[in-house]
């Protein structure tokens, strides 16, 4: 019997209704399996325990997750707490603290659902986009001074790094080169920022001659938004800064169909810490407790999860009971069906239950 201790920290919104809706789809993929047991252990850390606290979560908190093998989260935010708060809080800390830099986004349109795209079908949008998640725009440096005078400085620093840019552009490249068209593109904006970009844009130059199997462009940022759009077909695997690929992941989730449906991992690649799974849609307040947040990316982030923990079969397993069952039509309304989260998620398990393979 194979072993895995979760920490799920379904946090505010929509969190602990799609989270809810993961954990009993791995319960049911643990009992077809037969051979494998996820322990799962909640914490309930986030916007409801800052304000009892003070604090996102305990001080001590990432010494609470270091054991686990994985992170089941949901989403952070609310509407009476400021967003800086709740991301620097919570899950940025996570990231950071476990050095979880390869930010991993994968994007396809999924049998039942339609893209906004016109003429675009199921295998035309796959995507996977590999966002670098430690540093960048996203650093946490900067400051501000004269707060509320007419002459007030606010500054953001971007940071990049040889080791940080290296690592993840060689993550990218690998990742690149394990998928059948082993076609890399690189997104950029060094026409306009001349330091940090050119470093990008010199290291991706120089890692690719360690993958000569794959094939890679550049593409600046504000154009590679045009072929996101215009020609979808032409694009494979994609490495982003920070908030690049924050930006172009999020219109990756709208094009297949959905954010509901678009799942991220947080990954330490090293496997020093505790790797982070989670979809991408928010806490979505304006839906919490209607039963119909969309559980499907937190079903994917789940199979994400279960590929970083070497359980290739039941990850497979699970995507293709969340395939059959969108194809089935059995959608919540953000992608123009009129199930419940605990239709879909029923439905899934049923299909992983009765699945022959």
């Amino acid at each position: 019997m194979r072993t895995y201790k979760i920490a799920a920290i379904p946090a505010d919104g929509i969190g602990p209704e799609v989270i809810e809706a993961g954990s009993e789809v791995l319960s049911v993929l643990a009992q077809r399996a037969g051979d494998v047991r996820f322990e799962m252990t909640s914490f309930d850390w986030g916007s409801d325990y800052y304000k009892k606290t003070g604090v996102m979560m305990p001080e001590d908190g990432l010494e609470q997750l270091k054991p686990f093998d994985a992170i089941y989260f949901g989403a952070v935010g609310a509407p009476d707490v400021p967003d800086h708060i709740t991301l620097w809080g919570l899950r940025l800390p996570i990231c950071q603290g476990f050095d979880q830099y390869a930010n991993v986004r994968p994007t396809k349109i999924i049998p039942g659902v339609t893209s906004p795209l016109r003429g675009v079908e199921v295998g035309d949008l796959d995507w996977v986009i590999v966002r670098e998640n430690s540093e960048g725009e996203y650093s946490g440096h900067g400051g501000r001074a004269h707060k509320g005078m007419p002459e007030e400085v606010g500054t953001e620093v971007s940071i990049f790094t040889r080791v940080g840019v290296t690592r993840i552009m060689r993550y990218a490249f690998k990742l690149a080169q394990s998928r059948p068209r082993k076609f890399l593109t690189v997104v950029t904006k060094s026409n306009a920022q001349r330091f940090g970009m050119v470093m990008w844009d010199e290291i991706a130059a120089e890692v690719a001659q360690e993958f000569p199997d794959v094939t890679w462009d550049k593409m600046l940022v504000d154009a590679m938004t045009v072929r996101m759009v215009k020609n979808p077909q032409s694009l494979d695997t994609i490495v982003a800064t920070n908030l690049h690929a924050d930006i172009l992941s999020d219109l990756a989730g709208a094009l297949a169909g959905s954010l509901g449906v678009a799942p991220t991992a947080n990954i330490d690649p090293e496997r020093r810490f505790p790797s982070m799974f989670e979809p991408i849609h928010g806490s979505a307040f304006d839906i919490t407790g209607k039963g119909i947040a969309n559980p499907v990316a937190t079903f994917w982030t789940a199979s994400q999860m279960l590929d970083h923990l070497g359980e290739t079969e039941a990850s497979e397993r699970l995507m293709r009971a969340v395939e059959k069952v969108c194809a089935e039509g059995i959608l919540t309304p953000d992608v123009g069906g009129g199930a419940t989260t605990k239709e879909v998620t029923e439905a899934v398990c049923e299909a992983i239950r009765g699945e022959n393979i």
